[in-house]
């Protein structure tokens, strides 16, 4: 139970430490969200509980293939904000078209042979 504990207060500090960043300069708070930090702790989580190498690698490729369609979100929000929608249609348009990306780059792994 705390070994649970320490991996839900070290993800929330990342989360917490980019959002008070983010007050301070937006560039830099960009630069450490872009990082695969998130990616990474699961990464040591997994290696830590010992999965294998194998498993390991096949979540670090398919995170690869799902990240593609997320950066649609980071194109569209920006533009869809500067065009003058509210913050909240534009995060709901982003995420919708994010979603349909996802569902699109899916159904194309699928026939291409790729497992998720």
């Amino acid at each position: 139970m705390l070994y649970y504990a320490l991996k839900v207060i070290v993800s929330a500090l990342l989360i917490v430490a980019i959002s008070e960043i983010a007050k301070r300069s937006t560039g830099f708070a960009a630069l450490v969200a872009s990082l695969p930090l998130t990616s990474l702790l699961a990464f040591v989580w997994l290696h830590v509980e010992a999965a294998p190498p194998e498993r390991i690698a096949g979540l670090s490729s398919q995170i690869f293939w799902l990240v593609l369609p997320s950066l649609l979100l980071f194109l569209l929000l920006p533009l869809l904000l500067r065009q003058g929608l509210s913050f909240w249609a534009a995060l709901g348009l982003s995420v919708g078209a994010t979603a349909g990306c996802y569902l699109a780059l899916l159904l194309l792994l699928r026939r291409m042979g790729v497992g998720l």
